[in-house]
């Protein structure tokens, strides 16, 4: 594994949550730094004399190839928030009364705050389909899904890895019973990195992800993808200069719209590439390596705890990428926590960073661990002690 150190994390801390914000390697962020000074230096010529277009091609060439897309439907994002919104505000003109925004129990609290605007704007509705956890196969979460597609659901808001739950969901299978009818909407926040995944393979209209999780870019960093045949459909919930044609004028409707929308700081898509280097360098397989081993530190560091627990695996291997969750005893709430009782306790009292999520409603809760290569097994050894001792307390 490496080193806490190349990451900048802080020493003396079991970091076990780098799904919630990623972690970004000390090289990407110099790398960065050197951007930035870069760009302050000469701000004018480097926005207006070229350099800054240049290098956003360069990135977005890094980031499409890394995930399997083709540039011209590819932009950047802040993160798979601001990509869903861009999504779901350019659909409400073709959403009415009677039609339906399929999202499943298990997506992300602030993209189905997304969909229930726009529903309310249009008189559409949510609808939410409960997939199991436990769950007992791939097969299973993908026929719970597509059974609940009806002649009214206009668009599917879909998790290719759940947040909460930690599930590989199999996504190109749903797209393909739905697609083109339905509009698939993949919240790939922490797929690209983590799994080996396939944005045009997938199937969907649009893929949304993070570059700050798996990927291991500076934070503000993510990327939105789209079918061919949906990209002049799409707009930036910002509108700025590209809508009437403005600057930048280059690289098709879709780069103008999401290239250019104000002054801002742009180093953190900028240096996806140092990031894709820097990690993939880190093992002598590259990706396909770094995928592999935290995969398999992440099913060893889940067999502990469930051990450790007396539990049986909720989930089976094959839905597990480098997070995984376990149900762990209830506790009561008087919902006033911002963290739960057991995770501030295993950060306070052992130094343990590990979110523990109310799911899928009080009192019932998950432990969901992380897998990067900052880890060993020891530390989760470490935790099914900590927990352990917490619970019997």
């Amino acid at each position: 594994m490496t080193a806490v150190s190349a990451w900048v994390l802080e020493e003396g801390v079991l970091h076990l949550n780098h799904g919630s914000f990623g972690a970004t390697p000390a090289a990407v962020l110099e790398a960065q730094q050197r951007l930035r000074s870069r760009m302050e230096a000469n701000p004018t010529k480097y926005f207006l004399g070229g350099d800054y277009q240049c290098e956003l091609d360069s990135a977005r060439r890094a980031v499409a190839d890394f995930v399997g897309g083709d540039e011209t439907g590819l932009v950047f994002v802040n993160n798979v928030t601001a990509g869903v919104n861009a999504v779901l505000r350019s659909l409400e003109p073709a959403l009415g009364p009677g039609d339906e925004i399929l999202v499943t129990d298990h997506e992300y609290n602030a993209c189905r705050n997304a969909a229930e605007v726009s529903a309310s704007r249009t008189g559409a509705k949510v609808t939410t389909v409960q997939v199991p956890f436990p769950i007992e196969s791939s097969r299973q979460a993908a026929d719970t899904v597509l059974a609940a597609v009806t002649d009214h659901t206009r668009i599917l808001l879909i998790d290719a890895v759940t947040s909460a739950t930690g599930l590989v969901m199999p996504v190109a299978e749903i797209a393909a019973e739905v697609e083109p009818d339905v509009r698939v909407l993949v919240d790939a926040a922490h797929a690209p990195g983590m799994i080996d995944f396939d944005v045009a393979a997938s199937g969907a209209s649009y893929v949304t992800a993070n570059c700050h999780k798996w990927m291991c870019s500076a934070k503000g960093a993510g990327f939105l993808w789209v079918r061919a045949d949906r990209r002049d459909d799409v707009y930036h919930s910002v509108i700025s200069h590209g809508y009437n044609g403005g600057w930048p004028s280059g690289g098709g409707r879709l780069h103008a719209q999401f290239d250019w929308t104000g002054t801002d700081d742009p180093s953190a898509w900028l240096t996806v590439p140092d990031a894709l280097d820097a990690v993939g360098a880190m093992h002598p397989d590259g990706w396909p390596g770094v995928r592999r081993t935290i995969r398999d530190l992440c099913l060893s560091g889940r067999r502990i705890l469930l051990d450790a627990l007396g539990i049986d695996p909720p989930a089976p291997d094959d839905m597990i990428g480098a997070i995984a969750s376990v149900p762990v005893p209830p506790a009561g709430h008087s919902g006033t926590e911002i963290f739960d009782p057991l995770m501030a306790a295993l950060e306070q009292r052992h130094r343990i960073q590990v979110p523990v999520f109310i799911w899928p409603a009080p009192p019932e809760r998950l432990l969901r661990i992380s897998a990067h290569l900052y880890n060993d097994e020891s530390q989760y050894r470490r935790l099914a002690e900590a927990v352990t001792a917490e619970l019997n307390a």
